[in-house]
């Protein structure tokens, strides 16, 4: 084998989506977040497009972050949706992290490819980012709040009109213990066709 297959199985495992509110204030370094992203564009890509792009808030961006989230789920939450709370709790995100990523796709121009599949290559980067997250003992969390979706965002990011926010990404370092899980056997999710 030209890896050690245990290792990668149980990095696989310990995977886990970790909420920001979890996080402690210990900030991630500029490396590090390099690192991560290095490991993102090595996702597979029909066609080689490579339609991801990282938007990487840190420092004062975060700030911006938070205003321009304010501004758009005011401007695009119909009055009988508005929740004070949620939008209270995706600013608070913005203050109690260090480093938060827009997870964006850049549409193939020539539309060779389905989008369906340029939105898969980036879920496959974004895994790539978790997987080096939990190998590094950062939590990450990739949260996909409505807002994300509108052509608001998109301006807000200066995404092309074919091109899509896919959510936020947050890094943090875990305060508590690494938390446990537990999936439900193969043979609840998988049917072999042999004939």
């Amino acid at each position: 084998m030209r890896y050690n297959l245990s290792e990668v199985i149980e990095l696989i495992k310990d995977r886990r989506s970790i909420k920001p509110e979890a996080y402690t204030d210990r900030p991630v370094h500029r490396e590090i977040i390099e690192s991560i992203l290095n490991s993102a564009i090595w996702a597979p890509s029909h066609g080689m497009t490579q339609p991801w792009r990282f938007k990487v808030f840190r420092e004062g961006g975060l700030k911006t972050l938070a205003k321009g989230l304010e501004t758009i789920y005011e401007n695009t939450t119909p009055e009988d949706n508005f929740k004070q709370e949620k939008l209270d709790k995706l600013i608070a995100r913005t203050e109690s992290v260090s480093i938060i990523i827009a997870i964006c796709m850049e549409r193939d121009p020539k539309n060779h490819i389905p989008e369906v599949e340029e939105i898969e290559a980036v879920a496959c980067s974004v895994q790539n980012m978790m997987l080096h997250c939990t190998a590094h003992g950062l939590g990450s969390f990739w949260s996909s709040p409505k807002l994300c979706y509108t052509e608001e965002m998109k301006e807000f990011l200066k995404l092309g009109p074919n091109d899509r926010c896919l959510g936020l990404f947050y890094i943090g370092y875990p305060a508590n213990d690494w938390p446990r899980s537990h999936r439900k056997p193969i043979e609840y999710v998988c049917e072999w066709v042999e004939e």
